[in-house]
């Protein structure tokens, strides 16, 4: 069906861009691609001729997998080429990450399935002063949703180059990174109760053994055991940043910054909480009462207070999560922005 005025029905529309009818109510409803106009006594769509280009841009970036928040930035900018480009690069070194991720669990898979034996054990060993300060950096983003028991401990991901300790509460995450003193086994992902994390010693040398359904860790001549949470940890990587422009800045300046700022009161879903604005500009990053990226006041604080001293901050904008990286120990703390 088509209007005198050139406009398409939401099925030729679906024709000629490549999106299915479903898809176009979806992206309707999301704001993406609005029909130009809507019967008000047929509830039918019409779009202009002028939409088809766009509802064709949209479809190739669901191809490739764009998230809805990607595509809504890339039809904001997609005036500006360099802009674009930005965030097409973004997105294809999150699929390169992806891909590499894929082979590497692919090959994991190759490996279990050839083996008639039950799992070998894993055994990490690390310097106590090391682990302690990793577990600092991410204890902070350790959820409580008892429908979420898996976002209640530290992931521990166990390489051979390194013991990467990962926590998230669905509104931030923070990963620590630690050298690996000694590997006996595979590599291996378990996801430790955050109590027995809270009595690992912080001196000396650790070792965690993970074998199967069992967790142990010795340390200080104190062995501590537990069993790790079954439910399998969300892809980490796939949410770390994979550019953006870090920003050195003071954390201890930048805190007494935020803790001094009035800050905005918000109410999201019944819970009443504190904003903290923050904008870059040539002289860094600073707390600001007017438009930037505005993130939960006391999550800024936490994350401040994990990592400390010299840190780099990353603002890609107001729907792209804030990015605090710290050198020692190495970690990222990520901390999802709010809608003002």
């Amino acid at each position: 069906m088509e209007s005198s005025n050139g406009a398409r029905a939401i099925g030729r529309m679906a024709r000629e861009s490549g999106l299915s009818v479903s898809a176009l109510r979806f992206y309707d409803g999301a704001g993406v691609l609005t029909p130009a106009r809507v019967d008000p006594a047929t509830g039918y769509r019409y779009y202009t001729p002028d939409q088809v280009v766009l509802a064709r841009l949209v479809a190739s970036l669901r191809r490739v997998g764009m998230p809805l928040a990607g595509i809504r930035e890339v039809l904001a900018h997609r005036h500006d080429a360099a802009t674009v480009d930005a965030l097409l690069d973004r997105h294809l070194r999150r699929l390169e990450q992806g891909l590499a991720d894929a082979r590497r669990e692919l090959s994991s898979v190759r490996s279990l399935v050839a083996q008639e034996d039950p799992v070998p054990s894993t055994t990490v060993t690390v310097r106590g002063p090391e682990l302690a300060a990793a577990v600092r950096a991410v204890r902070f983003a350790v959820g409580s949703d008892p429908e979420l028991p898996m976002l209640s401990g530290v992931l521990f991901d166990i390489t051979p180059d390194a013991l990467t300790l990962v926590a998230t509460d669905r509104y931030r995450l923070a990963t620590a990174t630690t050298p690996v003193g000694a590997l006996d086994g595979p590599p291996v992902e378990a996801v430790l109760p955050v109590a027995l994390v809270d009595r690992i010693p912080a001196a000396g040398t650790v070792s965690v053994t993970v074998a199967g359904g069992s967790v142990q860790v010795t340390a200080a001549g104190e062995v501590l055991r537990g069993e790790p949470i079954a439910e399998p940890f969300p892809d980490y990587r796939r949410l770390l940043p994979a550019g953006g422009r870090p920003v050195p800045v003071d954390g201890a300046a930048l805190r007494a910054a935020v803790a001094a700022a009035p800050a905005r009161r918000m109410r999201r879903d019944g819970t009443e909480y504190e904003v903290t604005v923050l904008e870059g500009g040539p002289d860094g990053i600073r707390v600001t009462d007017g438009p930037g990226v505005a993130v939960n006041r006391e999550f800024l604080l936490e994350a401040l207070d994990a990592g400390g001293g010299q840190l780099l901050l990353a603002l890609d904008g107001p729907i792209t999560p804030l990015a605090i990286t710290t050198e020692s120990p190495r970690s990222v703390s990520l901390l999802m922005p709010v809608r003002l």
